[in-house]
């Protein structure tokens, strides 16, 4: 999950970095913080706003993991709360579907 701001800084890095494939999609969430509110708003609400973000699903082999995940930090690291979240998980494995091709393959 990243600021919307920083998508098209991400997607040139992800592409200069040999990751020019992924999936993007708008999304409302938010955090444990309450960013930039004053403590007095914190008071009188009740539930904090969503706020709009873009999720990234980017699935990469094991040897492209790191790559990945320092190359979304370089872009998205600006050390104020609301940055976003990198979730890293396994994947069973991949199909092709056109092709059925299957495994790490399908992945460059």
């Amino acid at each position: 999950m990243i600021r919307i701001d920083k998508m098209t800084a991400t997607k040139a890095a992800l592409s200069d970095a040999g990751l020019p494939s992924f999936t993007a999609m708008p999304v409302l969430g938010r955090g444990k913080g309450h960013g930039e509110m004053p403590k007095e708003a914190e008071l009188i609400m009740e539930m904090p706003r969503l706020k709009s973000k873009r999720m990234i699903t980017l699935v990469v082999t094991d040897e492209k993991k790191d790559l990945a995940v320092e190359t979304i930090l370089k872009i998205n690291q600006t050390g104020k709360s609301g940055d976003g979240k990198i979730f890293v998980i396994p994947t069973a494995d991949s199909i092709t579907v056109r092709t059925g091709e299957t495994g790490d393959s399908t992945l460059d």
